[in-house]
């Protein structure tokens, strides 16, 4: 998901050509509005420029002289419109991460009134020019479009020009606003990719896009990665160290990586396939046209390189984690892929060790799906994400077209374990079932496809359907770890034949997941229950990858009265269902633009009659506590409650403060007989109720945290804390990541970094410290010699590991709670 740039090319061998005031574009390259707009800025004081639109490919071929224009001093000015969204998000983006707030850049704002100017007026120490007719800023129009566009000075006809440029002049001063970041922002946010931009694409659609995977000379971020990569230079510029880019399966986020990486001498890509960092080693050296890399997975253990591509499994060993192999600073830059595995003890140590100037986290995993809870380790920090949604509104992935089809599979007497059907009963239900295989073959055969990709439960599972399929004259593989079956195939060589058409299906057990690309894939098929939000999204992302002549994805999910059937229908408009939620079969509006879900119509009845015999929320919420439990082989804290739960149940959890059990999570345990003995005498004195103010106390700041961090005290819970003490505790916290950002509203990081110890103090005493003793008096009090104490009572109780253990829990539960309603918060009030 990259291009390169062919601006260059077009400008070859100009110098000596003729210049002409008519152009009319076309394959005459004297004729394109381009090379004579080039040779004018080389001259330019100053540039004013007023189009309709702006669009990524024609921003890019003007940037290195715009670039040029600037460095000489001159000034240039802007003016587009965003009306029915054709001026491109990622052309502005470009614009500001190429040349700053050196360019004066604008949209028209004036309702009622249509936008269609298409003018370049460069100014001259003696005179002016312009430039007028229908080329608006893209590589088409720039170049060999049908574009009449014509020049005149201020010295042939003055009073015209006067006149162009006098309503230039008003609309720029008196009908714009400026496109900063917070307008930028916004606009994005809320950009759709319009119907308009498929003719426009024609003209635009560039080489990167075919199939073609070899490496190419030059390329260039295009798209979200633009977005994406001012984002990441944003937040570095205020101070964050580490940063989560949440954006969906297709988007292009390995490259995103070698961009923004580009500058970082010493490189680090860790990824837990192997496949992954090979794929990932293709797309580094595509951008840093270098060779110069190695491997650290399996036999290969390279240390010597500028760019290393690890595989978890080896490099998170202990034995390969210490000075031998790397120092903790050897690399600049850490890039973490699939970053939602990162609460894994491998990938922890990894992160734990290295000590990098940045660590960027990837995940195409929207929110807490599957109930990662990842956030923590980026400091909360995620300057950039684009949903699966999102995607397709934006035209950078393909639109689905989903059939839910009817399955008579009865799932009633198959056990779950631990979340998940157990393989062997699926596998018992599935091989031999031949009315299973005929009506898969026959919605195959149906919806039609040249490129397939089915999601299995086992190897025996795939293994049956490639022979099945086969059976009918449908060459297929099944593909999957370890392949050694008759119909099985190595994933290199299934890829390859499924490419050039020797295969039609590749029947697949967990390998299409994560990392590896058929941008041709033009249908998938889910045939085992949906069980992961995550695997679902993963698996559709899949085949929404754009290629050339590809226009939608058709997506077969067969599915029968499995237990989480329902959740289909929330997974599609990328929402939660938070029990208050209800689904209306008739309600289109929250697909993605042009996609389009058929449910048969015995779904629909199968879903409402699940609904009916749906648990209570305190029912869903004890069985996850219980489920997860058995998958811990432990009692769950809060945070485990919260990274391994359910998301459907979570999101119910929260939003019934009756039923939470995060506000008074012992009293939860109480209820369900799980408390220790040593959590039972805890909770019959003081102990709980502290415990269950800090659960409670109100947090729309974030000021009480870091002096209940100066109590915690790493697990050494204090009595007392002094001015010296809190300072420390706060300028910490304030100074991890970007949380600085929450001490003052509009305050920028230099502004912030010049906050003195006595202001910070005063803060700390008059906000968090004030407000503690007023709501949590029972317990806070003020002493001599300490800016805040606990009461007398709490002396032996702070002596016990109970509290220690819970405070922790309680902290690191708030933070991240705290952290992500303020970034649903910003995102909502982009919206």
């Amino acid at each position: 998901m990259a291009e390169f740039t062919s601006a260059e090319k077009v400008n070859i061998g100009y110098e000596n050509e003729y210049s002409t005031d008519a152009m009319t574009g076309g394959p005459d390259k004297r004729r394109q509005l381009y090379y004579q707009l080039i040779q004018s800025m080389k001259k330019a004081e100053s540039v004013d420029i007023i189009v309709s639109f702006l669009m990524e490919s024609g921003v890019r071929m003007l940037l290195k002289e715009l670039e040029h224009t600037l460095k000489r001093g001159a000034k240039i000015r802007i003016l587009t419109g965003n009306y029915l969204g054709i001026t491109q998000p990622s052309a502005l983006y470009l614009i500001k991460r190429k040349l700053g707030d050196r360019v004066d850049l604008r949209f028209y704002c004036e309702k009622g009134r249509s936008f269609h100017p298409k003018s370049y007026i460069f100014h001259y120490t003696d005179y002016s020019e312009l430039y007028i007719g229908s080329s608006n800023i893209s590589r088409s129009a720039l170049t060999s479009g049908i574009e009449w566009n014509y020049r005149f000075s201020s010295q042939k006809d003055p009073e015209n020009y006067k006149e162009f440029f006098r309503t230039f002049e008003d609309l720029f001063v008196n009908h714009s606003i400026i496109i900063d970041d917070k307008e930028l922002k916004r606009y994005s946010q809320n950009w759709h990719r319009p119907a308009v931009a498929k003719d426009l694409d024609r003209y635009d659609f560039t080489e990167s896009e075919t199939n073609d995977t070899k490496i190419k000379p030059l390329y260039e971020p295009r798209g979200a990665q633009i977005e994406a990569l001012c984002a990441l230079e944003d937040t570095r510029a205020e101070g964050a160290q580490k940063a989560l880019i949440q954006a969906a399966t297709g988007i292009g986020k390995t490259f995103l990586a070698a961009f923004d990486s580009k500058k970082y001498e010493k490189v680090l890509f860790v990824a837990h396939r192997e496949e992954i960092l090979k794929q990932a080693a293709v797309s580094f050296q595509n951008v840093r046209n270098s060779k110069d890399y190695g491997f650290f997975m399996g036999a290969e253990k390279c240390t010597d390189k500028p760019l290393i591509f690890a595989s978890v499994a080896s490099l998170g060993k202990p034995e390969y984690l210490n000075e031998k192999y790397f120092a903790p600073d050897y690399f600049n830059y850490v890039v973490i892929d699939e970053f939602h595995h990162a609460v894994n003890d491998q990938y922890r140590r990894i992160v734990e060790y290295f000590r990098p100037q940045f660590l960027l986290g990837l995940t195409a995993t929207p929110e807490r799906m599957d109930g990662k809870n990842i956030y923590e380790i980026c400091d909360y920090n995620v300057p950039y994400e684009i949903s699966l949604k999102d995607g397709i509104n934006k035209g950078m992935l393909v639109p689905f077209h989903y059939y839910g089809i009817y399955d008579e599979t009865d799932y009633t007497k198959l056990h779950i374990v631990k979340g998940k059907y157990a393989e062997e009963e699926l596998n018992r239900t599935y091989i031999g079932n031949a009315y299973r295989h005929e009506l898969i073959y026959k919605y195959y055969c149906k919806y039609g496809s040249s490129q397939a990709l089915g999601f299995c439960c086992s190897r025996k599972h795939a293994e049956e359907m490639a022979k099945e399929f086969g059976k009918r004259g449908i060459p297929s593989a099944a593909v999957y770890s370890n392949a050694d079956g008759e119909f099985s195939m190595d994933r290199a060589e299934a890829i390859e034949k499924l490419k050039n058409g020797e295969i039609k299906v590749i029947f697949s057990v967990d390998m299409f997941n994560e990392g590896v690309d058929i941008p041709s894939v033009d249908m998938v098929m889910f045939l085992r229950p949906t069980e992961s939000p995550v695997v679902f999204l993963q698996q559709l992302g899949r085949g929404l990858r754009r290629s050339k002549g590809k226009e939608y994805l058709n997506v077969l999910d067969f599915i029968g009265n499995y237990e989480k059937a329902g959740r289909v229908r929330y997974l599609l408009i990328g929402k939660n269902k938070t029990g208050k939620e209800t689904y209306y079969p008739a309600d289109k509006a929250d697909y993605p633009d042009e996609c389009f879900v058929d449910f048969d119509m015995r779904l629909i009845d199968l879903f409402a009659e699940m609904d009916k015999k749906q648990l209570t929320i305190k029912e869903q919420i004890r069985n996850e506590y219980f489920r997860i439990k058995e998958l811990l082989g432990k009692q769950p804290t809060r945070m485990d409650l919260f990274t391994y739960m359910d998301d459907d149940v979570y999101q119910m959890a929260v939003t019934h403060s009756n039923e939470n059990p995060f506000k008074k999570y012992l009293n939860y345990l109480e209820e369900l007989d799980e408390l220790t003995d040593e959590q039972k005498k805890f909770s019959q004195g003081m102990g709980k109720d502290f415990i269950n103010l800090l659960e409670n106390t109100n947090m729309s700041k974030v000021y009480k945290m870091p002096v209940l961090m100066a109590f915690y005290n790493h697990g050494n819970v204090r009595m007392e804390v002094s001015e010296v003490e809190l300072l420390a505790s706060w300028k910490k916290f304030f100074s991890t990541g970007t949380n600085w950002k929450d001490l003052e509203k509009e305050i920028t990081y230099e502004e912030y970094r010049k906050i003195s110890d006595k202001n910070h103090i005063q803060k700390i005493m008059k906000m968090p410290v004030r407000f503690l003793l007023k709501s949590g008096e029972e317990f806070f009090v003020k002493k001599d010699g300490a800016a805040l104490a606990l009461r007398d009572e709490m002396e032996e109780i702070v002596k016990e590991p109970v509290l220690a253990e819970q405070m922790k829990d309680v902290i690191e539960y708030r933070a991240m709670d705290y952290y992500r309603r303020r970034y649903k918060e910003q995102i909502k009030a982009l919206l």
